[in-house]
């Protein structure tokens, strides 16, 4: 049997056939749950996300246009329902502005058991996990997701020159916190 493409399931659920979007869930759930563990950092509220963006994308299939993938329109529903999510906590401290007590106690709490028994890109994806969500989010897409930055300016509502600039700037933090933590030993 030949794979379906996105748009030949979208047409089979719009039809009726309603227990053939367990294949796009099946196709997309984890690369977005991914990103929503970059973004909420926390396993459960991504979960919870994951399920009502899909939801979200099920009941919006009817207003799919195809003018872009439907994995774009889709990690968009993702991205807004994280940053919804994040809205709702309403975040005391900004991760952008991390004080320096707070960046030595994150740092701590990750070597205590980062460098053990952990691989390499566990241990990347944990430093990228301590960066802003903002900064967390688009080296995900980029990186592990494999997304283009127009793929990722889709999806977060940003131009194409934005998202590489902010591309640029998660990488600098990246690099920064690599080198202020002395993680190089790690990495090596």
């Amino acid at each position: 049997m030949r794979d379906l493409t996105d748009k030949e399931i979208i047409e089979s659920v719009r039809k009726g056939n309603h227990s053939d979007f367990k294949i796009l869930v099946d196709r997309y759930k984890n690369k977005a749950f991914s990103l929503l563990c970059s973004m909420l950092r926390d396993k459960m509220d991504a979960e919870e996300v994951l399920q009502d963006a899909f939801i979200k994308a099920f009941y919006g299939l009817k207003n799919f246009k195809f003018e872009a993938k439907f994995s774009t329109w889709f990690y968009r529903i993702v991205y807004n329902s994280a940053l919804s999510r994040l809205a709702v906590k309403k975040r005391k401290i900004e991760k952008e502005m991390i004080s320096a007590d707070e960046d030595l106690n994150i740092a701590d709490e990750f070597n205590a058991g980062s460098a053990e028994g952990k691989n390499l890109s566990e241990f990347i994806k944990g430093l990228i996990d301590m960066l802003p969500e903002n900064y967390a989010s688009v080296l995900t897409m980029f990186y592990l997701e494999g997304m283009t930055c127009e793929e990722i300016g889709e999806v977060t509502n940003r131009s194409v020159s934005n998202v590489k600039i902010l591309l640029y700037r998660s990488r600098n933090a990246l690099k920064d916190k690599i080198l202020k933590q002395n993680y190089t030993v790690e990495l090596l």
